[in-house]
């Protein structure tokens, strides 16, 4: 297989908007401030809802950007799948920060709203439901994930897209795995709590 379109998607997704922004407008290292997590939801808790907003736009666009590209060169389904999924895992292990990124979710929706968009549509959709209810990012954010592999196979996208979305899917469960132990442990913060 020619992993082209997984080293451009990798060097799209290690762009490390999160810490740039959270750098820029609060001076602070999202790696050892608030969750330790270099993600949309950090940037939120630790500076202002405009910023955190903005950058779960820039993570999801590139997502979108890796699987546009790779099909712009003429790439198949397999290898706009493998964009995208390159996309997600330079996000969670950006080598410009020693390979601690943020947890996929926003780069994940971005790269399979090309792919699979009636999945992805329904993978939100469940996010916002989850997390409304709960107030549980994280319980919404993994829902979704588990949502999306479903969602592809029920409505028939390609094979590959299917199996790339559900390896995003496990590396999601995986960078939330302490969340889920949180959880379980009734120790999870809420949507609003302070703290980390």
């Amino acid at each position: 297989m020619i992993w082209w379109p997984f080293v451009v998607g990798y060097a799209l997704g290690s762009i490390p908007f999160a810490f740039l922004v959270a750098r820029r407008v609060a001076g602070v290292d999202l790696r050892r401030a608030g969750s330790g997590n270099v993600g949309a939801a950090n940037v939120l808790r630790l500076t202002r809802w405009s910023a955190g907003l903005g950058v779960a736009l820039l993570d999801a666009a590139k997502g979108s950007a890796a699987v546009w590209l790779a099909g712009l060169a003429g790439g198949d389904a397999a290898a706009r799948t493998l964009a995208g999924v390159g996309a997600v895992v330079g996000h969670v292990y950006p080598v410009w920060l020693r390979f601690q990124g943020g947890k996929g979710v926003a780069t994940s929706g971005g790269a399979f709203l090309l792919l699979a968009p009636s999945a992805a549509a329904v993978a939100a959709a469940t996010f916002v439901l989850v997390a409304w209810a709960t107030r549980y990012v994280s319980l919404g954010s993994v829902s979704a994930a588990v949502t999306l592999p479903a969602a592809a196979g029920l409505f028939g996208a390609d094979r590959a897209v299917v199996a790339g979305a559900a390896g995003t899917a496990a590396l999601v469960v995986f960078r939330h795995r302490s969340n889920l132990g949180r959880l379980r442990r009734g120790g999870e913060r809420r949507l609003g709590e302070k703290g980390a």
